[in-house]
């Protein structure tokens, strides 16, 4: 089939490359435009558009999905499909171009986590498993029928970036399975129950202020469903304090609320019901700190608010 590619972050690359070596043919890659990143303001383009460039497909960046001259260019590639990873709500205008449809990687087990951070929300909400859907796309977010999805499990102590990185190779897998069976008309669509559904809304920097009066489970899931990005904070002697690895403090007693503790050279916090290890913090103009370095460095006493 002939397929325009959408995405932009580095998510969607595994995805971009896969089908690029299937049997089918990317005419396009559909990208945001090029914006300033980073600290020294040069403008780049989206990782998306970066390695479709070296892999010498060719690229169309958009702004306004309504305009009616992108619409116009999509229509004289004839794509067969078109596949989204990681980009934009299509209005129906674009939708209605693809001959056999268009089709989304999402990395949830949909009808759970619809929405922007479906991996963070997973992992902060403390699920044992997620995974990745393929289904059509329709112009309401992530409602679509699903045609393959597959579950992996998440380790009690894994953080979302970890989870990322394995979803974004398994998704990838799965998507050129999922275009193959709709190539060959072998695939059987399954409805959502919107009942199930659950949101996964962008996260905020409010949203990631982590409070100590919760249950132990509750702060690490949150400290490691942050984890490396947006990431988990909260202030120490009037600082920002960032968090980036923990597990549950099972051996080290229940002190107060947000108190910091060294015990056996490890650095905890209290919690509502116990307490949690920190393994990996930082401090503002530090590096990412072990707790060993943390301990060594720094006279360890007073509350993370």
């Amino acid at each position: 089939m002939n397929i325009v590619f959408m995405g932009s972050p580095e998510f969607a690359i595994p995805s971009m490359e896969q089908i690029h070596t299937s049997s089918h043919t990317i005419t396009a890659v559909v990208s945001n435009v090029d914006k300033r990143r980073g600290r020294g303001g040069k403008t780049s383009p989206t990782p998306v558009k970066a390695k479709a460039l070296d892999l010498g497909l060719p690229v169309i960046e958009v702004e306004d999905l309504r305009d009616p001259d992108f619409a116009e260019q999509l229509k004289e590639l004839q794509p067969d499909l078109l596949v989204v990873v990681a980009f934009r709500v299509l209005p129906q205008s674009i939708l209605d171009i693809p001959k056999k449809g268009s089709v989304n990687l999402h990395a949830s087990l949909l009808p759970k986590y619809r929405g922007a951070a479906p991996i963070h929300w997973a992992v902060i909400n403390g699920e044992k498993t997620t995974g990745c859907t393929i289904f059509f796309l329709d112009e309401k977010v992530d409602t679509g029928n699903i045609i393959i999805q597959k579950k992996t499990e998440i380790g009690e102590n894994e953080t979302t970036g970890e989870v990322y990185e394995r979803l974004k190779e398994m998704g990838a897998d799965l998507l050129v399975e999922a275009i193959d069976q709709i190539d060959n008309k072998s695939y059987s669509l399954q409805s959502q129950n919107d009942d199930e559904a659950t949101p996964a809304p962008k996260l905020f920097k409010d949203d990631c202020h982590v409070d100590f009066n919760r249950p132990a489970e509750e702060v690490h899931n949150k400290i490691r469903g942050l984890s490396p990005f947006p990431t988990a904070w909260a202030t120490w002697n009037g600082e920002k304090f960032n968090m980036y690895r923990s597990k549950i403090g099972h051996d080290a007693g229940s002190p107060e609320a947000g108190k910091l503790m060294v015990k056996d050279d490890r650095l905890y916090v209290g919690c509502a019901d116990g307490t949690v290890e920190l393994l990996k913090i930082q401090l503002p103009g530090t590096k990412k700190l072990d707790a060993g370095d943390f301990i060594r460095g720094y006279e360890v006493e007073g509350k993370l608010l």
